[in-house]
């Protein structure tokens, strides 16, 4: 895993060339093994690269990396799995090339030389972030892989372009300069993050998944045009479901899932995993002791707060598994250390809390590995989220009360106080058949109280994924708001509809940002099985009965891992990989959310509007209510904003 950062600027003197060797150990994190950089001083391109030796150690595997022929240059980031299935085609096609090392990123410069760069990366399977220059046609493209895995920015700074895996390389660029987007401020305050295209700064696009994107002069726009549709996978499974058995069902996804887990095993230096003991995770792992001579390292954290710990279920899977498990208990402090270093590991406002907890599970998995296998991507192709299972639910039953009565009802659902209700549940909680279990249910009943006054199925959905409804409210100076909206697959239900805007918004621009900053932060490679895209195909073709069936979510998942571990050790409430911020803003981070929330820092920066932050704030303050996620979203750009203005 590297990081890849450049320029391309057709009035750069060759002074303004040295400039990429800053921008590239900007991104030393990213690739502490080694620094490449390649210039074009006739056409005034520049490009580094900073590596992290997984495959092929040798310096044979080093970048910027030119093809045989001499005509292409690329900057890699990432790992592409079938890289011998295609050096073995290329040699097939072209007898006379000769490999000069074993790395993923020549095969590709040379399917790219081969057949093309569209082509070329059709065939791959993997996840990647690239620039590739061709020096013949003096072009530019830059790619990302199918699901948004690795991270690709990009845009125009003066007359320059510029790209990066990290905004920090281009900010290491000393003609940078650039304006925050408020459009992407109310992103951050709905969403947690920022969806692409859109990044922090006006004029800096992340570039989509499963796009390219080529430029034949600095100062024109680019051609765009995607290689994968995630839309055009769901609707052609939808169009082809699955006719076999359930039975049928967990042995298609089984075959394709040990594929997929083999070849992220793949790799020259020491291999482990992520393991929380929930369904995703475990069955990464269960398959890859299937797989391995030897006993997995696997990781896990935990907490002294029984709410949030899921490291005794972690450790009964290890044990059954027989992994070589490591486990962590960590503290508030431990926890709270991470918490200055999020501007710079994030790079831009970023507000999921569970960027700590996984930023320190990566930190303890590098003590003894380079490479971790993680679960991500279980919950948006097998229907995991609760919303998913009871969002339509209930829709069916609110649906035929007039609208009046359910905001009626929505009222009086947000009228008592939380710490009530949650020790009102918790004394009946015993008593409660098991789906009904949550781990906070005041905050569940804020959400149903959203539904009951939602207009319609997709605003449901649009409910549910905001922490702030109305970003309007408390931004100032925020033109008319643009929110990010993905158009949804024909003949997709109503699971199926929140399901693929988890995947094609939520998972890439919030739970795969967040592994990568927290892994890559440390110089860990994290894998994921779960979406290989053809495990992600097959999965649409699957009906929602073997995704969301008795009352259960994940079913044809579950399934296959109680084959190789007991659903005892596996059944329980959806936890989620989560931190107390709530009880710490008011004790031990009180001082640090003041500072940040102060009304005259607020009135003098010119984000945000004074009262409603501070009424909010003293309402959690004083046990009123929960408003921690709200806060966090606005404390994580403010924290981000003194350290990047």
């Amino acid at each position: 895993m590297c990081g890849i950062t450049g320029f391309w600027n057709i009035n750069a003197r060759p002074t303004d060339l040295e400039a990429i060797e800053a921008m590239a150990d900007a991104l030393t994190h990213r690739g502490p093994d080694a620094r490449g950089v390649f210039t074009d001083a006739e056409a005034g391109l520049a490009m580094g690269h900073r590596r992290l030796s997984i495959i092929d150690l040798s310096e044979h595997g080093a970048q910027p990396m030119k093809s045989a022929c001499g005509r292409f240059v690329v900057v890699y980031n990432g790992e592409i799995y079938n890289f011998r299935q295609l050096r073995r085609q290329l040699r097939s096609r072209r007898p006379d090339l000769t490999f000069r090392g074993d790395s993923d990123t020549e095969v590709l410069l040379e399917a790219i030389a081969t057949f093309g760069v569209d082509d070329a990366v059709e065939k791959t399977n993997g996840m990647f972030a690239f620039a590739l220059w061709d020096r013949r046609r003096r072009q530019l493209t830059l790619g990302r892989d199918r699901l948004g895995i690795k991270p690709l920015y990009y845009g125009r700074v003066g007359s320059a372009l510029m790209f990066g895996s990290e905004l920090k390389s281009l900010r290491a660029h000393p003609r940078f300069d650039a304006d925050v987007d408020r459009q992407a401020l109310a992103d951050l305050l709905r969403l947690n993050s920022i969806p692409a295209p859109r990044s922090i700064y006006r004029g800096i696009s992340k570039l989509e998944p499963g796009m390219l994107v080529s430029f034949d002069a600095p100062d024109r726009r680019g051609r765009l045009r995607d290689y994968w549709s995630a839309r055009a996978a769901a609707e052609q499974g939808i169009s082809t479901r699955f006719r076999g058995t359930p039975a049928e069902a967990v042995d298609a996804l089984e075959q394709r899932l040990v594929e997929a887990v083999e070849a992220r095993m793949i790799s020259d230096v020491p291999l482990g995993a992520f393991l929380s003991g929930g369904v995703d995770s475990s069955t990464v792992v269960a398959l890859m002791q299937q797989i391995s001579a030897r006993p997995v390292k696997t990781f896990s954290i935990g907490f002294h707060n029984d709410d949030y710990n899921e490291a005794t279920h972690a450790a009964a899977v290890a044990a059954h598994l027989g992994t070589d498990h490591t486990e962590q208990y960590v503290t508030p402090d431990d926890a709270m250390e991470v918490i200055p270093e999020l501007p710079r590991l994030y790079d831009e406002p970023f507000a999921d809390s569970s960027q700590i907890p996984t930023h320190l599970v990566s930190q303890i998995a590098r003590r003894d590995v380079t490479v971790a296998l993680s679960g991500d991507g279980g919950d948006e192709l097998f229907a995991g989220y609760n919303r998913h299972l009871w969002a339509p639910r209930i829709w069916r039953m609110v649906s035929p009360v007039p609208a009046m009565v359910r905001l009626a009802v929505a009222n009086l659902l947000t009228r008592p106080d939380p710490a009530q209700v949650n020790a009102m549940y918790h004394r009946v909680e015993a008593a409660l058949p098991r789906p009904l279990r949550v781990r906070v249910p005041a905050e569940k009943l804020q959400k149903l109280a959203g539904m009951l006054a939602v207009s319609g199925i997709d605003d449901i959905y649009a409910r549910l994924r905001a922490h702030w409804p109305d970003p309007t409210a408390v931004i100032q100076r925020l033109p008319r708001y643009r929110p990010t909206v993905h158009r949804v697959p024909q003949r997709a239900g109503f699971a199926e509809r929140m399901m693929f805007r988890d995947l094609v918004g939520y998972l890439p621009d919030d739970i795969l940002t967040k592994v990568d900053r927290a892994s890559m932060g440390v110089s860990l490679e994290a894998r994921v099985p779960l979406l290989d895209h053809r495990v992600v195909e097959f999965a649409w073709r699957l009906p929602m009965e073997f995704k969301i069936r008795d009352g259960q979510s994940k079913w044809v998942l579950r399934q296959l891992l109680y084959r190789r571990v007991p659903r005892q050790l596996i059944e329980r409430p959806k936890m989620g990989f989560g931190i107390p911020l709530g009880d710490w803003f008011r004790t031990s981070l009180r001082d640090w959310v003041e500072a940040l929330l102060d009304p005259h820092r607020l009135r003098r920066e010119g984000f945000f509007r004074v009262q409603p932050i501070r009424r909010m704030w003293n309402e959690h303050l004083e046990g009123q209510a929960n408003h921690q996620h709200e806060l966090w979203n606005v404390l994580a750009f403010q924290a981000w904003w003194q350290q990047h203005k």
